[in-house]
């Protein structure tokens, strides 16, 4: 997540007036800064349900996710950097959709939307 992410979530739990699109948001946030850097495993893990996979499907994932940043390596010069843009709460689907902006290093941007739950007191992706 970066120091200054970090940072900023210690001071919204610190006060006490984080929203609940903010941590939501941070979460999305930190999960892509771990899938960009290479670290499928943490990336995995901010996923609901990653601790009862099944070994084989786990691993499926990983290779999934290895590939995936392959591919954007090749089209777009790879993913230079995560941010957030904006946040939703969806009470018909009951959850909250945290749109990042990704930077390729092609100088593209794209927006996604990630669908994130509170699971455990903890936002993860759906």
């Amino acid at each position: 997540m970066g120091l200054m992410g970090f940072m900023g979530l210690v001071g919204f739990v610190g006060c006490g007036s984080a929203t609940p699109e903010e941590l939501a948001s941070l979460a999305a946030e930190g999960y892509y800064r771990h899938l960009v850097a290479g670290e499928y495993e943490q990336f995995l893990q901010g996923r609901v349900g990653c601790d009862s996979l099944p070994e084989d499907y786990r691993e499926q994932l990983l290779a999934g996710y290895k590939q995936f940043m392959a591919q954007q390596q090749t089209a777009h010069q790879g993913i230079l950097g995560v941010q957030v843009s904006n946040a939703r709460r969806d009470t018909t689907l009951q959850l909250m959709q945290v749109f990042l902006l990704l930077q390729y290093g092609d100088s593209a941007q794209e927006e996604i939307v990630v669908p994130m739950v509170e699971h455990d007191g903890r936002w993860r992706m759906k």
